[in-house]
């Protein structure tokens, strides 16, 4: 018995018992819930031996006695508490045999007491240790996705009661992991970094790791002069890191924007460690035009008042819709919703705001109007008064529009005329490979690889949201408008 109890737990301890006794082990509560049952007779009906050791489990209860059978006419079930003592409600052992009962099984019941309770005592504290992992790695997804929408004051309230403090300023990390290592990674991440990295598991992408990082360290490095992020890389085979710009952190959306772009680079160079390169948001070049051009686009979706008590909200269809421009269909995925809520509610925003959510052109309208109402520096600096009316090429014409679209678009000059034709057809396809392919005149898999290429050479993720279609598209839009 103390060997399958070291080899096999609580499992292998009942499906010996059950096996001895032709019939049904399990541990019960106090009131006659199968915590964990096991038959060893496939004849036998395991629904009605679970009713009859409930039964019984509620009647040890409540005589309080040591020990209880409960006979019928066809079998008998035997009860032992699991180490408590007589008239507590802890666990107890059940045995339904058929009778004539086997000879010895009391004797074998009561020797597999002890260990099945040590298994089981054991077992416990590990769902336990479980369940709060769980709760706390669920904790820190929350204080990200606080973070991504802009409710600072309220994730500063949850984090407290995590660890570390979240910093400011900020870089955010991206770590790519293989092969089921997140956890461990996880643990690398957090003795290099001396406990002061805010770890979070990211919710989308079930290989990576979401690191927000103290500005000073992710620049000196922790001692030995390496960068978190190059000692990442250099500890953990096939581990990739993308690394942000230094950001305060109520940018923390825009950080790991630059972070998953940078990752895109980093698989390709021998390192497996990239920076965002410098590049402006455009948000921050829009001006006051383009500010109050933005509260005019989102206003009847900011205005939005659901008809019924349990309908979304102004405030959740935004983090819904802006969950979506970034992850596409992941949003299910970062939201915790079906993905016939996120069709609905999409629908509904689409609805509001006059806008067809499927063209790329509406996307990338929508997602740089909630990247400039979500630019702090940008709301200081808004002039007060009313939204304007406007489109979005008035926007585009200004001079701080034109000058980010030439910024954007000169990398391309080193890919020719079939970069820039590939990039182009591919957006007008509404960001679609095999529409695109079929476009150029080539073959999916060859489609892939010229943006593959390109994503090199930008600095931007393309294929894999969140992706840099919207930026691209509006640099598009400025550069053709312009001439």
């Amino acid at each position: 018995m103390y060997r399958l109890a070291r080899t096999g737990g609580s499992p292998e301890l009942l499906r010996r018992l059950a096996q001895r006794a032709e019939g049904w082990a399990g541990i019960l509560d106090g009131d006659g819930t199968v915590l964990q049952a096991v038959a060893g007779n496939a004849r036998w009906p395991g629904h009605e031996a679970a009713g009859l050791a409930s039964r019984a489990a509620r009647e040890l209860a409540a005589r309080g006695t040591g020990s209880y059978s409960l006979d019928t006419e066809e079998c008998s079930a035997l009860l032992l508490p699991l180490g408590r003592p007589a008239g507590s409600h802890g666990p107890v052992l059940a045995l339904v045999a058929p009778k004539p009962l086997p000879g010895g099984l009391t004797t074998l019941m009561a020797d597999a007491v002890m260990p099945l309770a040590l298994s089981w005592a054991s077992e416990s504290v590990e769902r336990k240790r479980r369940r709060v992992d769980l709760a706390e790695s669920r904790g820190r997804e929350a204080v990200l996705h606080l973070l991504m929408t802009g409710q600072l004051s309220i994730a500063h309230q949850v984090a407290g009661a995590l660890r570390p403090k979240l910093p400011d300023p900020v870089r955010v990390c991206v770590v790519e992991c293989s092969g089921g290592q997140r956890d461990e990674v996880a643990r690398i991440c957090a003795d290099v970094s001396g406990g002061r990295t805010w770890i979070v598991r990211c919710p989308v992408y079930a290989s990576h790791l979401i690191l927000i990082v103290p500005a000073d360290e992710e620049a000196e490095g922790p001692p030995g002069g390496r960068t978190l992020g190059l000692a990442i890389a250099g500890l953990v085979d096939d581990c990739v890191v993308g690394v942000s710009e230094e950001v305060r952190l109520p940018d923390t959306a825009t950080a790991y924007r630059q972070a998953f772009h940078a990752l895109a680079v980093a698989r390709g160079v021998p390192g497996r460690h990239a920076r965002f390169g410098a590049a402006q948001e455009p948000a921050l070049v829009v001006g006051a035009a383009g500010a109050k051009w933005a509260d005019a686009l989102l206003a009847p979706l900011l205005a939005h008042l659901p008809r019924r008590p349990q309908d979304p909200g102004s405030q959740e269809l935004c983090a819904t819709v802006a969950s979506w421009l970034a992850f596409s269909s992941h949003a299910t995925q970062h939201l915790k919703i079906h993905r016939n809520t996120l069709a609905a509610r999409l629908k509904l925003v689409g609805e509001l705001l006059g806008l067809d959510l499927n063209r790329v052109a509406d996307q990338a309208a929508v997602d740089l109007a909630l990247r400039i109402r979500a630019t702090p520096a940008l709301h200081r600096a808004r002039p007060m008064g009313p939204p304007v009316s406007g489109d979005l090429d008035a926007v585009l014409r200004s001079p701080g529009v034109r000058g980010w679209a030439a910024q954007q678009l000169r990398l391309l000059d080193r890919a020719g005329p079939m970069g820039e034709e590939t990039l182009r057809t591919w957006l007008r396809c509404e960001a679609q490979l095999s529409a695109a392919a079929a476009e150029l005149g080539i073959s999916v898999p060859g489609a892939r690889k010229r943006l593959t290429r390109l994503e090199a050479l930008l600095s931007r993720s393309l294929l894999r949201t969140p992706s840099a279609r919207y930026d691209l598209w509006l640099a598009f839009r400025a550069v053709d408008l312009a001439a």
